[in-house]
């Protein structure tokens, strides 16, 4: 039996949570700290999902940008797209941040960074075991879960003959697919059927659901369906995938049942982008009883307390929106409340986020369809970015902003902005929700000319539907260029 190790804390998990707590843990409250991470520093955003997605995005938004220079009057010739060059740029900024982060943590003093698989043997008692098979038994006083998820797969029939990809491995695949088929219209299947489009492949998206993007609202998940086709992805939906087959070419075949009878879909290629699941199945959480859902996500507080005394979880193994900042956020909760005195919780923050399409779409707060079914009283303003200067001058009129304003207060309740740059655009209006701001005073600032900021001096003119103050806008504002 090895010999049992203490520490103050362990940490499992060295993704976007965990790399800054232990750090924290060792160095801001002189704990001695282990890091127990099994595969690669960074967690899925640095390894497999943001870095290196949007890394790839913007090389193929430079492709789709060479292919519109005759729009601007910029002779630059035939297009091609080096698939090779675009992985190695992508894998060196990956790896770049991947080493980095490895060596600060291991500079980290009080803080050991330990490789191996964690298993709970009993409460706040590990099993870390690592690449060459050994053991080590350790101990410690608090322990933080911060394992992730992976992708998930769904129970296909047929899908185990076929080499279906899922988003980790498209990224790595050795030539852009001649024809992809994405099953899944969730973020992460838009944003590659764009990515894998504009590199040159044809794609064709799948979803289940009567639009793409089931949580916005319809207006804007149309309006994403109708740009995606427009730049020649098919969108199939309200279709549900009922077998997946090897196709006659040596491709992969999906069948799918649609509203118009059942068809099949051949392809070179097949990417399952239909959710995620937590890493918890292989942690032996009811050794140190820890309590999961249905779904395997561990169950916390507001507090990310599990139902084990001295245990968190952090970031997306706990459930609810998985996004890398909503991680950090976790990370910060626990550093107030157990390092600095304070009574913090993920009950009332803010969940923003971008899809990095091309336009982005930024989103914070409440949709429309969210606010009507709470039955609050609303008025919603409504702006094409075809009517924005600046989105006129840099060629990028796709997409519209859209903001939900309290009918009584004025209060800003949420917003959706579909356009160039609408993640940083939506920043803005989040800024001004946590502040308190009303609507009117983003409509009576004075933004700097011209610049895409300078539309929320429109969009709070444009309200639907109200015909007459949509005309007086457009004559006080038409002047300026700005409503047009």
């Amino acid at each position: 039996m090895p010999e049992v190790e203490h520490y103050d804390a362990i940490v499992i998990g060295a993704g976007q949570a965990g790399v800054p707590l232990a750090k924290c843990l060792a160095v801001e409250a002189g704990l001695r700290t282990a890091l127990i991470e099994r595969g690669r520093v960074g967690g899925t955003c640095i390894n497999e999902g943001c870095t290196p997605t949007k890394t790839l995005l913007a090389s193929a938004r430079v492709a789709w940008l060479a292919r519109r220079a005759g729009e601007y009057g910029v002779q630059a010739g035939p297009v091609g797209v080096d698939w090779a060059a675009v992985r190695r740029r992508k894998d060196a900024i990956v790896t770049s941040w991947r080493q980095g982060s490895e060596r600060r943590l291991r500079d980290t003093p009080g803080l050991d960074l330990v490789t191996a698989n964690a298993r709970f043997t009993g409460p706040r008692t590990l099993e870390a075991r690592g690449p060459d098979g050994a053991g080590r038994a350790m101990t410690a006083e608090r322990i933080f879960i911060n394992a992730g998820c992976r992708p998930a797969r769904p129970p296909l029939d047929g899908l185990d003959q076929v080499d279906a990809l899922d988003s980790t491995a498209a990224l790595d695949l050795e030539a852009v697919p001649d024809h992809l088929i994405i099953l899944g219209g969730g973020y992460i299947g838009v944003e590659l059927g764009q990515l894998f489009r504009r590199l040159g492949g044809a794609v064709t998206i799948v979803q289940r659901e009567p639009r793409l993007l089931a949580q916005e609202d319809p207006d804007v998940a149309d309006e994403i369906a109708a740009i995606l086709r427009e730049e020649g992805v098919e969108v199939v939906v309200a279709a549900q995938a009922r077998r997946a087959s090897r196709g006659s070419d040596g491709g992969v075949r999906l069948t799918v049942r649609t509203p118009d009878g059942e068809r099949t879909i051949d392809g070179s290629h097949l990417l399952v982008a239909t959710g995620r699941t937590p890493n918890t199945d292989g942690l032996n959480l009811v050794a140190a009883g820890i309590a999961t859902d249905a779904q395997g996500f561990i169950r916390v507080t507001p507090r990310l307390e599990t139902t084990a005394p001295g245990v968190w979880a952090l970031g997306d193994v706990k459930g609810g929106p998985q996004f890398t900042h909503i991680s950090y956020d976790d990370f910060r909760v626990i550093r107030t409340n157990l390092l600095r005195g304070g009574d913090r919780t993920t009950g009332d923050r803010p969940v923003p986020y971008t899809i990095f399409t091309d336009p982005q779409l930024g989103r914070v707060g409440l949709t429309e369809t969210q606010a009507r079914a709470q039955g609050r009283e609303i008025r919603i303003a409504k702006l094409p970015m075809a009517h924005v200067a600046r989105a006129i001058e840099i060629g990028e009129t796709r997409g519209f902003m859209k903001a939900v304003v309290d009918a009584q207060s004025g209060e800003l309740l949420g917003c959706a902005i579909l356009g160039a740059e609408g993640g940083e655009l939506m920043g803005m209006v989040q800024l001004a929700m946590t502040a308190g701001i009303p609507y009117r005073v983003l409509r009576e600032q004075v933004f700097s000319h011209p610049t895409l900021a300078e539309a929320f001096n429109t969009l709070f003119l444009h309200w639907e539907p109200d015909p007459v103050e949509v005309m007086l806008s457009q004559a006080a504002y038409g002047a300026r260029g700005i409503g047009r």
